[in-house]
């Protein structure tokens, strides 16, 4: 089978005969890979102008369900995909990383993208800054997607999960993508194209892919575009130095191989919960993916008391690893990606060896399971020990991408940061501790060099995601050797593919722009704005409220009903020693309540729930005797397609009667559609 990449909107084959790609398990021929002849100045304008419009033309909200919706779909060719990942050396476990692993990403992003993005075309960043003194000029910085096309050059250890991690914030963001996959391991992520492809859900132009050479790619991309890799940092360099990719400050971040490490905490000792989960961590870390995971523990630093029982403890457990086909049942780990890759792990090995020891592991044979050691990529685990660890040591500078590590003994805490320190940056690091103290000093003297630290110790180890496992919550990327980028993060992910722009105007003009109504934007008044449906309820609909006098009576009310007898509400010479009173004060909610009281709208109306109260502040105290009022307008819209119902964000300002603001905050409601309303009225008779 020869690959074909897919351009402008059609599947195409190379022009030449292509690289054969070989089985990780058996070394047969699985596909021919070849890009020769592809247009990348045709693809790159067809991204542009055709791919961009499309996306764009979409809010937020329905990219999340394009995301969901994909997400689904390639759950359904799951059997085919494990089926195929298992000639990439992957065990059914590494492909659940993998496949499952970078679907659930996809329905993270979809999820995220409804709940904490607008149904809109602009994401705004923070809150609105006044900028004059009578606030008719102000500022709002706002997001909106970059008009070029997003290079995506993924790695070949996670042929699916590479690709859909970027895919998910790209295409939220509103942006096309080129795929770029690794050679080695091309065919799977293939397949899982063409089961994208062929939904037809993507609009054209959204996802285009690339089987082999780039050729002139990077060429041809301007400061629209952006550049995701994930690979070697000699890779990294040299492609961020691309003379175009300088010339245009073309967008480029990394996520390159680093030195990860794990730290045994000096309490965790081999009577400890502790002790045991770094050892049953260093060795699932050792052996998933056959060890070919960026953020896989290549270094282990353990207090030199304990290094001893450490490398006892770890022998053991790698006895016990079987390895070969990963097909079987009966094996734990399977095969590196190819036989090159496979002398680059022995090169590495022996390399390593110049100031360490091997205690466990031989790098020149390996037994295996219903496999031909010689025809796979077979290697078995091994373990080094590095007795007087030093900022020269290899084992800080040079990185066997397999099942390989090196124990590094520490003396003191300070030294164990240092060695953390030494690796010039990693994707991620664990702390096994049950001190918290230790903990705390660790991760102030280590956390600068690392894009992730995980915690774990007897108390959150049932429930941990463990060392190595990239979330989409959470960034993904680390500073120096590992790339100096960052991917994933929730929606931080999803800005890295649009551009912050501050904008600065009057409070009318940018209120239009966001859909966000600002302070000193116009108001529209008139019947209740409860009263509307969604459709007919607009930004800046306000209703301004008649007042109502606070007494003292209220107050004590109010005390009796919450219980709560705070001695400023209580006490007139308690509250008045206290410097923010005068005299006894009403409840900051009970003001809140009261405010609702004078705005909500009894009735049966379009407003289903108050779903809670946002940035709430209290400015100045109510006392016995004043009176209040206040304006609530509405501040923004976001439809939940296909729902009958949006949400719907309420500036609320309350104001006493000099004019002072009392409190200010938004009020959340679930507002319905007319259809919806019309329903509800009919049910109520």
């Amino acid at each position: 089978m020869k690959l074909q990449s897919f351009a402008q909107g059609r599947w195409v084959a190379g022009d030449g005969d292509g690289k054969p790609l070989c089985s990780a398990v058996n070394g047969e021929t699985i596909a021919a890979i070849d890009s020769s002849g592809l247009d990348f100045t045709a693809m790159t304008d067809y991204a542009r102008t055709v791919g961009g419009p499309a996306l764009r033309s979409m809010t937020f909200h329905e990219r999340a369900l394009m995301l969901k919706a994909i997400a689904k779909g390639l759950g359904e060719h799951k059997k085919e995909l494990y089926s195929l990942s298992t000639h990439t050396g992957a065990t059914r476990s590494d492909s659940w990383i993998d496949i499952d692993g970078g679907i659930g990403t996809m329905f993270v992003y979809s999820s995220k993208g409804r709940r904490e993005m607008p149904n809109d075309h602009v994401l705004i960043d923070g809150p609105p800054e006044q900028i004059s003194r009578n606030g008719t000029f102000v500022g709002q910085h706002i997001y909106t997607p970059m008009r070029g096309v997003a290079v995506h050059i993924n790695a070949y250890n996670f042929p699916v999960w590479g690709m859909l991690e970027k895919l998910a914030p790209t295409w939220l963001a509103g942006m096309p993508a080129i795929v770029k996959p690794a050679s080695s391991t091309a065919y799977l992520t293939e397949l899982a194209v063409r089961r994208i492809v062929e939904m037809g859900i993507l609009p054209d132009g959204a996802l285009q892919l690339v089987c082999g050479s780039t050729g002139n790619l990077l060429d041809l991309l301007d400061c629209q575009d952006v550049v995701a890799f994930t690979g070697s940092k000699y890779t990294a360099d040299k492609l961020r130095t691309n003379d175009n990719i300088i010339a245009n400050s073309v967008r480029f971040t990394a996520e390159t191989d680093s030195l990860n490490c794990a730290i045994l905490g000096t309490d965790a000792g081999p009577e400890t919960p502790e002790f045991d989960l770094f050892i049953n961590e260093v060795v699932r870390e050792m052996t998933t993916k056959a060890g070919q995971k960026c953020t896989a523990i290549r270094r282990i630093i353990a207090p030199r008391a304990l290094s001893g029982a450490v490398v006892d403890a770890l022998s053991t457990r790698l006895s016990q690893v079987r390895v070969g086909n990963p097909a079987s049942k009966e094996v734990d780990m399977g095969a590196l990606a190819s036989r090159e890759q496979r002398e680059e792990v022995r090169a590495r090995v022996a390399e390593l060896s110049g100031d360490s020891e091997i205690v466990f592991g031989d790098p020149d044979h390996c037994e295996v399971i219903d496999a031909d050691a010689e025809r796979g990529s077979f290697f078995a685990p091994v373990l080094l020990h590095c007795e007087h660890p030093t900022a020269a040591s290899l084992a800080h500078s040079v990185e066997a991408f397999g099942p390989v590590a090196t124990v590094l003994p520490y003396d003191n805490l300070e030294q164990a940061a240092s060695f953390a320190r030494m690796g010039e940056g990693s994707l991620a690091g664990s702390i096994y501790t049950h001190d918290n103290d230790v903990a705390r000093e660790l991760i102030l003297n280590t956390a600068n060099y690392h894009g992730r630290f995980v915690l774990i110790n007897r108390d959150c180890a049932d429930e941990s995601t463990g060392h190595g496992s990239p979330l989409p919550h959470l960034v993904h990327g680390g500073p120096g050797r590992a790339g100096g980028g960052e991917e994933l993060g929730g929606i931080r992910g999803v800005t890295h593919y649009m551009q912050r722009t501050a904008l600065q105007g009057s409070p009318d003009m940018l209120s239009a722009i966001t859909h966000c109504w600002i302070r000193g934007a116009r108001e529209q008044t008139g019947s209740h704005p409860f009263t509307r449906t969604f459709e007919e309820l607009q930004i800046g609909d306000t209703l301004h409220t008649a007042e109502r006098e606070i007494t003292l009576e209220d107050i004590e009310r109010f005390a009796d009903l919450s219980g709560d007898r705070f001695y400023a509400h209580m006490d007139d010479d308690a509250a008045a020693a206290n410097p923010f009173f005068e005299g006894r004060v009403a409840h900051g909610y009970f003001v809140v309540s009261a405010a609702a009281g004078l705005f909500v709208h009894a009735p049966l109306g379009p407003v289903l729930a108050n779903y809670g109260i946002d940035n709430l502040r209290f400015m100045t105290p109510v006392n016995p005797g004043d009176r209040i009022k206040l304006r609530l307008t509405a501040k923004q819209k976001t439809l939940r397609i296909d729902s009958g119902y949006g949400e719907v964000r309420w500036d609320t300002e309350v104001t006493n009667q000099d004019d002072e603001i009392v409190a200010a905050y938004d009020v959340l409601t679930m507002v319905a559609e007319a259809a919806t309303m019309q329903e509800m009225q009919a049910k109520a008779g």
